[in-house]
């Protein structure tokens, strides 16, 4: 099962020294899940290899895409994990980017206690739990945000991303069927003028869409 988490990971772009101790946070990640899942409704599967491929994999998919958005810029970073959940791509975004900071914005205190369980269990230290809804997360605070199966982009929700991100920064959707991004986008273009779509190679989901929205915020 590990090989299938590293050869992943190596497959996402992880450089080749990270990839041991990467591999070891998220088997750790992978045991919390599991042990809490029943309780705390954090993933729609407890199987070890469909969470490596279905949710490990599938959050670290854009990690070459933002380490270039990382390195575009001189100042520090900060990246808000919005409806963060189990922390899905949040934790694994984190331990993958550990200069970086992450918030992991959840409305609910369970997930919350879970998710900073996971940061203290996985020696994160570069990640922040705020217990609120996205709409009280504050103005302009992220440089980056990401957000996975959250809820579809409406005028509302958009608004409010765009509202607690830093101009010139930028919201990651992690999506699915390019047919329902393009609905979802043609329903918000007056706040969304334009964004890019980057098809996201995920290993064991090569017959599922997976894409990612790269929407700037001017």
């Amino acid at each position: 099962m590990g090989d299938i988490l590293k050869e992943g990971l190596s497959f996402c772009g992880i450089d080749s020294g990270k990839i041991e101790i990467l591999s070891e946070k998220m088997e750790k990640y992978i045991n919390e899940i599991i042990l809490f899942n029943s309780a705390y409704n954090l993933t729609n599967t407890s199987d070890r290899e469909e969470l490596i491929i279905r949710h490990i994999l599938d959050s670290l998919a854009p990690f070459k895409i933002i380490r270039n958005l990382i390195d575009k810029t001189d100042k520090s970073f900060v990246i808000g994990d919005i409806g963060s959940g189990g922390g899905l791509p949040g934790i694994p975004l984190a331990a993958a980017f550990p200069e970086v900071k992450f918030v992991l914005v959840e409305r609910m205190s369970k997930r919350c206690a879970f998710l900073e369980n996971c940061a203290l269990i996985l020696g994160l230290q570069n990640v922040t739990v705020l217990n609120k809804e996205a709409e009280k997360a504050g103005t302009e605070v992220f440089d980056l945000i990401t957000f996975r199966a959250f809820r579809p982009l409406d005028q509302d929700i958009t608004k409010t991303l765009l509202k607690i991100t830093k101009t010139d920064g930028f919201l990651l959707a992690y999506k699915a069927k390019i047919e329902n991004i393009k609905e979802e986008m043609e329903g918000i273009k007056n706040l969304v003028p334009e964004y890019k779509v980057e098809k996201l190679e995920v290993p064991g989901l090569e017959d599922s869409q997976r894409n990612l929205v790269i929407i700037p915020k001017k």
